[in-house]
């Protein structure tokens, strides 16, 4: 498999892998659990394949990107208010239903179970090792329906990828935090006000941006300087290379044949959700 494969099939199937974070129908679903808000939500729906016998400071680990303390103010708490298993059915009846409704009359389009079957095959066939989270999903029963099965394979290449991404990460030396400066910079946007790190203390966040401009990766005018753009340009590069083992186990005629057939799909999620 080509490393352009790997970035075209993470273009197509990060927006399904999303669908929890932007569709409101998943953190609907979980606070009606009793849970007290969408953090809660979003870190039960997350850890729940882990069980609750899985300590903060485990999940913390391999989510890496968050501050510390932010996941020990979920976990274990959630677990008071509801089981992983019940988090778990939730979070895929939300996801489920916020697909359907943004896919519309395509959710029951034959490309849609033809999709879920190929993404499937690719999602179950990587190995596990080193993959703590992907192994955590992989453990789990898989949908029979199709729309819950698209959307299932979705979140374990997701999470495949995502622990590839960590690693790719630790061996540039970049810390969970920096990891979102890196990225916030890179695209052109203040640090202060990506969407993950925004809500930090300024102090919290000016130590993170003064660690990386100790290393030379941001210059003096606040932006990333030519080593700090090269050292995200071989972090996405290792977190592809990373990411293509699940896609070898299709045929190039089967790899076009999903491409093509999640293209209208992808699309649908891409147009509603921001991107």
């Amino acid at each position: 498999m080509k490393m352009t494969d790997a970035r075209r099939m993470y273009d197509l199937v990060e927006p399904i892998g999303l669908v929890p974070y932007f569709a409101d129908e998943s953190d609907e679903a979980l606070l009606a659990l009793g849970l007290r808000n969408v953090w809660d939500a979003y870190f039960a729906g997350r850890a729940a394949p882990f069980g609750r016998s899985v300590p903060a400071e485990v999940v913390h680990a391999v989510f890496y990107n968050f501050a510390p303390g932010e996941v020990a103010r979920h976990l274990p708490k959630v677990w008071e208010l509801a089981t992983p298993e019940a988090a778990l059915a939730a979070r895929e009846r939300g996801c489920v239903a916020g697909m359907r409704r943004i896919l519309g009359e395509l959710a029951d389009d034959p490309r849609v179970a033809r999709a879920a079957d190929l993404l499937l095959t690719a999602a179950t066939s990587a190995p596990v090792g080193g993959r703590p989270l992907y192994a955590a999903l992989r453990a789990l029963p898989v949908p029979q329906e199709p729309v819950a099965r698209l959307w299932h394979a979705a979140t374990l290449l997701r999470e495949h990828r995502g622990d590839g991404h960590t690693v790719a990460l630790l061996a540039e030396g970049v810390g969970g935090t920096e990891a979102h400066v890196l990225h916030a910079l890179s695209v052109g946007m203040p640090a202060k006000d990506f969407g993950r790190v925004w809500h930090l203390p300024a102090v919290q966040l000016d130590a993170v941006i003064d660690g990386m401009r100790a290393r030379g990766l941001i210059g003096p005018d606040g932006g990333l300087t030519e080593a700090g753009k090269a050292a995200k340009d071989r972090v996405e590069a290792l977190t592809d290379r990373l990411a293509e083992p699940p896609y070898d186990a299709l045929t190039p005629a089967e790899l076009d044949r999903l491409i093509a057939d999640l293209e209208p799909i992808s699309a649908a999620f891409r147009s509603t959700f921001p991107m």
